[in-house]
């Protein structure tokens, strides 16, 4: 029999206790005290490893599947288990437990349970930072199916807009607002109770609130709402603040109430016009910095400049910044401050740069520093959980569009080097990082000195509705100061003239003196002959005597290190080879330069540390010289500048990169030249350029002036050219802002966010003071609403259309008139003695002649005299609103005697040019009737000559009254052009259409007809307004629109705009989106093989052009026609849709230069034998292997969401292949 009785395991120890008696209604109780039973025990070996590889589909090999298949299904008996097809993710919790405590002890008394709201929200439905965190996996670059988050400015909809009837929709309310009026009816019923006014009653959030919230709460909130009511007292509804201000203050029981109603008085009245971009003065000192920072989050061994002490004390608050000063003035204090404050609030900092290298210092920089440092760039991605990210700005781009969590724990993000904005090619990132940046993210901009910086600050601060300070500083910690250099052989080797000294003033004399100093060197020989040496190059030998003399003469007088700015490679690197007979380091200094050099290369394989530009550089480096510019290898530039911040290197032959991305300030730097080609062809340095190279002259704290020179080779430059470049304004801020198909798709994708908003937020469209524009717009829609209305009865039905015909009128003969002006034929026309038909505010179609014409090209005048009234000289006309002119053709003949006056006539005075010519004698003329204009020659009768062509124009009129014959502008003066002629047509239509108008003879016409006329006016600006303000205006919407064309017309998406998966695919990819997506959809990259297709996608990242025709299998060679084919389709669709770019153009940007060179690589041959393949500089090669290995992610990516796991593993491999050796070396600074 069964007794009831029972084991209970006591936790883990192993403790059994009997349990006897049995609980009511459980047959047994639970068998441990554990929560969830019994542990495991362990299953044998053999189940386990049969369970894990033989039973699991997982495991089945991919090739040989079917025989694979048939082994495992002898092996397995699988029972078919159809609930494991559904999966079904569970739905978030909707409550969550809340804590009760004592609150005197803090003990905990109780748990509630409390709803939560929002709890749908995820990283694919909402742009809220309320939404719950995605996958662990996507949460540093976050997911092209994320949304991002909601950009700071960009406002959701709120409650208001959304109850906000649109015009169409009506609400009718059965107490009040029905209509009185019949339809069609003048006057209706009053129903309203004489005695009885209800006042209106006041709207307060109360009764808001239970409109919304429904019945439910309504009766404790009556209750409430008659309490309040009793204790507040009302306020007045009134227009003004001041009105409200006062009258608050006296109804304000008690003084602290006034204070806060004048303090929200006084922020409305800033509301109106505000600038949000304020300047910080940094003339002043800052003297309680110490006081208002007792234990600042970063201390520096220095103490700050007061710009870098007012930008500390806008961080401290909280304040987004703008700092514009010198390349060595101390910005970066700026930057560590804000890195050190996110650490002191446990939030993180994101520290953009526009180039890689740049990355790579500020992250060994900030490492060293602060230890807990990240960096992100396109191919290394080290400790991305630290608080400090440093990344190339559009790893940052591609944050915000994917809804990365980094962004939630933001604080700051800083902007370095800004005025790359102006970047042609990535100016536009900056933009659109600055647009999508939540609201909850502070910015930090440092900038090189720009004179706009004002305008580009109150422009970010107007997008994201807070203030940006802007601290600028033009001081510079080390002076500069520039000479010219005309030296060239041990003799002359003193010829150095100072141009412009340290405190800023250009020295004519120095210029002067160098022009004398080079003359006296061209021999008197060839100043005989006239052969004036003017051209701008010199030959090498030359040049290398010039460098041969400076150097040593800089040596001499412990100059160096020197930095000399050469604006080609070639150039730098013959400038470097020609000075094999220069040694400029001891023998310490070599022994330095040699172990370093030697330690750096340990990284690189056997075969490459033989490079021939290796080998060549070593030697270089020994002496002291170096070379720096793109084509050199990462790792050896990287060699190069450590050496030079240490002093080693004496000379560095660089290009214009060296200044944009290496902070390393120099004791001197020298110009070889002052033109540079940009790419379309040579012109002079801009200010801002030579101002950011010369910038490097001068170590803070070692050199009291930095020394610029500039070599005059062949001769000295044009004065005015380096006034212009020495001393001009550095280069404008200017918006680079254009649409990208990657942009379009990113923001199409999130119905919320729409790419006017984007548009409308660049800066170049930051003219628009949409604020302003819609203060005028109420206005004038209060004006408009306070006219009095038009009558348009009866006769004057027609007035409207006759209004408009008018206007048009007045258009085209203002058109044609400009046209006879312009004309030759109609000059002459117009000339003296002419008769013409004047019409102005005081004559109405009277005769005149024409007597002087100006000889100003704009604005015209004639001097005329005109026949008048007698009395009416003086025109005190009546403004004759109406233009009866246009309909009544009949000319103006006096009733009484007949008098004339001698007027100054505009162009839109004269409403016709007869046929007809008068003899007159215009001085005589204007001079009798100057002179009668005297008050004591006032009775005088007038001259011979006016009371002769006054008879003549009345005698003219009497014989034509209905009117007179007038030139024609086609026929007579022979205009031919289609405008003209059309619109001269058009001026007869209207003309003969004007005398069908029945409101002309209503008594009423001019009083109504002004009416219209003022409403029209104000319609007229209203409509302009409107449109300034709506979408419509924005400079690119054509061009958005042509671009939708062309993604509709490629299937990205669909007609509604709903991205598609082309689209989903495009927007993975950064650059030539349209192109690749494609290749990958018509499969141009499935049959070769993977090198081969790691070479014919190296066109997207080659841009130069090379002189050696590369030698390819034939496959390479047909994927290259498939690619160009596919381009060229894209080209000639974009044309059609109305984009600029022609086919040719499009398809000419992909250079295949490098194609053999990356699949020789991808198959495994050395470095050295690839640079042999090549003319272009290993330097380029190794940078375009690097970015290809990007452009191999993006596809592996985008080949993933099309399903094809095929091309997703070959793209893979391929990546494998490119990234070794060499070409894939780690940065010295990062290590």
């Amino acid at each position: 029999m069964d007794l009831p009785m029972s084991l209970l395991e006591m936790g883990c120890s192993g403790r059994f206790e009997l349990i006897t008696h049995p609980v009511p209604g459980q047959s047994l109780p639970p068998h441990s005290t554990l929560p969830h039973g019994l542990p495991p025990t362990n299953l044998n070996l053999e189940t386990e490893v049969e369970k894990q590889f033989l039973r699991d589909p997982a495991w089945l090999p991919i090739h040989d599947k079917d025989f694979a298949f048939q082994k495992f299904l002898k092996v397995t008996q699988r029972k078919v288990d159809v609930d494991s097809l559904l999966n079904c993710c569970p739905s978030p919790l909707h409550s969550g437990l809340s804590v009760v405590r004592d609150p005197t002890t803090g003990m905990l008394l109780d748990f509630t349970e409390v709803l939560l709201e929002n709890t749908g929200l995820s990283a694919k439905n909402s742009l809220s930072l309320q939404r719950q965190p995605g996958p662990p996996s996507e949460s540093l670059r976050g997911s092209n199916t994320n949304y991002p988050f909601l950009p700071g400015g960009m406002e959701e909809l709120t409650l208001e807009q959304i109850k906000k009837k649109s015009e169409l929709e009506e609400e009718i309310d059965f107490e009040s607002d029905l209509l009185k009026v019949a339809p069609g009816l003048k006057a209706g019923m009053d129903f309203t109770d004489k005695d009885a006014k209800i006042a209106k009653p006041e709207v307060n959030l109360m009764s808001l609130l239970s409109t919304v919230e429904g019945i439910s709460g309504l009766q404790l909130e009556e209750k409430e709402k008659d309490k309040e009511s009793e204790d507040a007292p009302k306020l007045p509804r009134t227009n003004s603040l001041e009105d409200l201000g006062i009258k608050d203050a006296a109804l304000s029981s008690s003084p602290p109430e006034k204070g806060k109603e004048e303090k929200s008085k006084l922020k409305e009245n800033t509301e109106e016009n505000k600038k949000w971009a304020i300047p910080v003065n940094i003339t002043s000192p800052c003297d309680d910095f110490y006081k208002r920072i007792p234990n600042p989050a970063f201390k520096w061994p220095f103490e700050l400049d007061v710009f870098q002490k007012q930008a500390v004390l806008r961080l401290e608050a909280h304040d987004s910044v703008f700092v514009a000063a010198h390349t060595s003035a101390g910005k970066t204090v700026v930057a560590e401050y804000a890195i050190a404050l996110s650490q002191k609030h446990m939030t993180r900092t994101i520290y953009t740069s526009p180039i890689k290298a740049l990355s790579n210092q500020k992250f060994r920089d900030f490492k060293n520093t602060f230890g807990d440092v990240g960096l992100l760039t396109g191919d290394v991605q080290l400790s991305p959980e630290s608080s400090c990210l440093i990344m190339t700005t559009e790893i940052l781009r591609s944050m915000l569009y994917n809804g990365s969590e980094v962004i939630r724990d933001l604080e700051w993000v800083i902007f370095d080097e800004v005025h790359y904005i102006n970047d042609a090619e990535r100016g536009v990132v900056w933009e659109e990082v600055l647009i999508m940046l939540p609201d909850h993210v502070s910015i930090i901009l440092l900038s090189a000195t720009v004179p706009n910086a004002l305008e580009f600050s109150e422009w970010i601060g107007r997008i994201k509705k807070r203030h940006i300070y802007v601290i600028s500083t033009l001081k510079r910690p080390v002076p500069l100061e520039h000479y010219l250099y005309t030296g060239n052989s041990t003799k002359t080797q003193k010829e150095m003239f100072l141009l412009v000294d340290a405190t800023g003033n250009f020295l004519t004399k120095g210029y002067y003196a160098a022009v004398d100093a080079k003359k006296e060197r061209t021999s008197k020989h060839a100043q005989s002959f006239g052969t004036k040496n003017t051209s701008q190059n010199t030959t090498a030998s030359q040049d290398r005597s010039v460098w041969l003399t400076l150097l040593h003469f800089l040596s001499q007088r412990q100059q160096t290190p020197v930095v000399a700015f050469t604006f080609s490679r070639t150039r730098c690197d013959e400038n470097a080879r020609s000075l094999d007979s220069m040694d400029l380091t001891t023998s310490i200094e070599k022994a330095e330069i040699h172990s370093f050099f030697q330690k750096s290369l340990t990284r690189l394989r056997g075969g490459d540390r033989q490079l021939p530009q290796i080998l060549l550089m070593r030697d270089l480096l020994k002496r002291g010289i170096a070379v720096h510019h793109s084509g050199i290898l990462p790792i050896l530039k990287e060699v190069i500048e450590m050496l030079f911040s240490r002093g080693l290197v004496k000379v560095l032959f660089a290009t214009e990169t060296f200044a944009m991305g290496v902070n390393m300030p120099a004791r001197t730097v020298v110009f070889d030249s002052i033109r540079k080609h940009d790419g379309t062809g040579f012109r002079n340095l801009l200010p801002g350029e030579y101002i950011q190279m010369a910038g490097r002259a001068g170590r803070r704290g070692l050199d009291a002036t930095g020394t610029v020179i500039i070599l005059c080779k062949a001769g000295v430059h044009e004065m005015a050219d380096l006034h212009v470049m020495m001393l001009g304004k550095p280069t404008l801020l200017q918006s680079q802002f254009r649409l990208t198909y990657t942009m379009i798709l990113n923001l199409l994708r999130v119905e919320a966010l729409r790419v006017t908003d984007m548009m409308r937020r660049s800066f170049s469209e930051s003219h628009r003071d949409t604020q302003t524009h819609e203060k005028r717009i109420s206005q004038l829609k209060q004006m408009l609403s306070a006219m009095p209305s038009v009558d348009t009865e009866g006769q004057l039905s027609d007035l409207l259309p006759y209004y408009h015909t008018v206007t048009e009128l007045k258009k085209t003969t203002e058109a044609v008139q400009h046209a006879i002006l312009e004309s030759v034929n109609g000059l002459k026309a117009l000339s003296v003695g002419r008769v013409i038909v004047v019409n102005n505010k005081q004559h109405l179609n009277a005769l005149g002649v024409i007597l002087q014409v100006s000889s100003a090209s704009v604005n015209r005048t004639f001097t005329a005299l005109i026949i008048c009234e007698k009395g009416n000289e003086e025109g005190k006309g009546n403004d004759n609103a109406a233009l009866p002119h246009l309909h009544n053709t009949s000319l103006f003949i006096p009733e009484g005697p007949c008098s004339h006056t001698v007027q100054k006539l505009k162009l839109q005075d004269i409403s016709a040019i007869t046929v007809k010519t008068l003899k007159v004698i215009p001085e005589r003329i204007i001079d009798n009737y100057n002179k009668r204009q005297q008050p004591r020659f006032k009775l005088d009768p007038p001259g011979q000559a006016i009371s002769t062509a006054t008879q003549e124009l009345l005698r003219l009129a009497e014989a034509n009254p209905g009117g007179i014959a007038t030139l024609d502008p086609v026929n007579d003066l022979q205009l031919k052009s289609v405008d003209v002629v059309e619109a001269n047509m058009r001026l007869r239509v209207l003309q003969d259409s004007l005398r069908d108008f029945n409101c002309i003879h209503s008594p009423m016409f001019a009083e109504q007809f002004a009416r219209i006329k003022e409403r029209m006016s104000l319609q007229e600006e209203l409509d302009q307004l409107l449109f300034l303000v709506s979408d419509q205006s924005l400079t690119l919407l054509p061009e958005y629109h042509q671009r939708i064309k062309v993604l509709q017309s490629l299937q990205y998406i669909d007609s509604g705009g709903a991205v598609q998966l082309k689209g989903r695919v495009a927007c993975q990819i950064s650059s030539h989106e349209l192109l690749l997506t494609e290749l990958l959809f018509e499969n141009v990259l499935s049959p070769l093989a993977p090198e081969e297709s790691a070479a014919l996608l190296s066109c997207l990242v080659f841009t130069q052009n090379t002189q050696v025709e590369p030698h390819i299998t034939n496959t390479l060679q047909e994927g290259i026609e498939q690619v160009k084919s596919v381009a060229q389709r894209i080209g000639e669709l974009q044309r059609e849709c109305g984009i600029p770019q022609t086919a040719e153009e499009f398809v000419g940007q992909f250079k295949f230069g490098l194609t053999e060179v990356v699949y020789c690589w991808a198959r495994g041959m050395p470095f050295a034998e690839i640079a042999q393949l090549t003319d272009v500089q290993e330097g380029t090669v190794v940078r375009c292997i690097q970015r290809l290995d990007e452009v191999l992610k993006e596809v592996r990516q985008a080949a993933r969401i099309v399903g094809d796991s095929v091309l997703g593993s070959k793209m893979e491999k391929a990546s494998l292949a490119i990234r070794r050796d060499i070409v894939f070396t780690a940065s010295l600074y990062t290590h």
